[in-house]
């Protein structure tokens, strides 16, 4: 069980989390550089639509988890929360960052915007309140296919890239950045971040004395 001040917590880092993921999308885009996969989707879908980028992150989100059913996936606050939060905040950001002239600063925003997006997985997914959308579509089919994660992740990841491209989105040098980095971030941040009951906070004390 968890006592009243780590459920709190737990809702706080859960938006704080979703947020900055929302933030670490603009900045990306903002730098100019490539995105992640599902961002190049994402803006694919936005040049072709004439729809902001938040408004498509939220409809793909929603889309995907309607493939969660045929897969019996079951939908958390965290993963509901995260369908609707990270397209406003991406919208929000955009609505305020400058886009950066000078190539330094274009990476410092790409840096940042990786750095951030490990954090606040590591913030949103340590709450333990649900998946992200995309996240439990991966799951999912690792649980129905017994396929291995890193299979599925990769077929994912590289079919809506793909698209995406094709679509028009931005893949360029941040992408191949945000692919060899974002996976060792999420490593270092999660158990950082992870909101933990009594019983694992006492087992990892034990287990660091």
């Amino acid at each position: 069980m968890l006592p009243p001040d780590r459920r709190l917590r737990r809702f706080v880092q859960l938006f704080v989390g979703l947020y900055l993921y929302g933030l670490s999308s603009a900045l990306m885009i903002r730098a100019q550089l490539g995105l992640d996969p599902w961002d190049v989707f994402h803006q694919g879908l936005v040049k072709h639509t004439g729809l902001s980028f938040g408004a498509i992150t939220i409809i793909v989100g929603a889309v995907v988890m309607l493939g969660w059913i045929p897969l019996r996936q079951k939908p958390g606050i965290g993963t509901i929360s995260n369908v609707i939060v990270v397209g406003l905040a991406v919208d929000a950001s955009l609505a305020f960052l400058p886009t950066p002239q000078n190539l330094v600063l274009r990476i410092v925003f790409l840096v940042a915007g990786v750095v951030l997006c490990g954090f606040a997985t590591g913030c949103y997914v340590g709450a333990g309140m649900g998946p992200g959308p995309r996240d439990g579509l991966m799951t999912g089919l690792v649980a129905r296919t017994g396929k291995s994660v890193r299979l599925v992740r990769t077929c994912i990841e590289v079919s809506v890239l793909v698209v995406g491209f094709l679509l028009g989105g931005s893949v360029g040098f941040g992408t191949l950045f945000y692919a060899l980095t974002i996976g060792p971030l999420v490593h270092v941040f999660l158990p950082l971040m992870k909101v933990r009951t009594d019983r694992e906070a006492d087992t990892v004390v034990a287990l660091r004395s």
